[in-house]
């Protein structure tokens, strides 16, 4: 069993930055592709992110392309999201996720473990 604390959001201006941790727990963590959504409110929850299990392919979401970057550490059991360049719509609530099925599973939505979300707000 994994669980996952998201943490870092707030508030921020337009083209501000803010960078979002996720704490793992769980010896599996090691092995899990990892990953980042967001839902916004009113919409469907949507991927931003993913890194495979040891870091060496990452894949971010056009809308976030050049603007945030995914890593993670595996010694210290933390995903971290960056966020540069922030606009307004992307304002939401974020999620860590985990899978076990690789960043495939991640990219389409699929996740065996989940964050209980953060929020974040950028404002004009």
């Amino acid at each position: 069993q994994v669980q996952l604390v998201e943490s870092g959001g707030g508030l921020v201006q337009a083209g501000g930055s803010l960078r979002l941790s996720c704490a793992a727990s769980g010896r599996t963590f090691s092995s899990l592709a990892m990953g980042w959504f967001r839902q916004a409110p009113g919409k469907e929850r949507e991927f931003v992110a993913a890194i495979s299990w040891n870091g060496g392919n990452t894949y971010h979401a056009d809308p976030v392309k050049g603007r945030f970057t995914i890593s993670r550490d595996n010694v210290k059991k933390t995903v971290i999201l960056q966020m540069n360049s922030m606009k307004p719509q992307d304002t939401a609530v974020y999620y860590c996720a985990g899978s076990v099925d690789g960043t495939v599973a991640v990219r389409a939505g699929r996740a065996d473990y989940w964050g209980q979300g953060t929020q974040v707000t950028v404002s004009s």
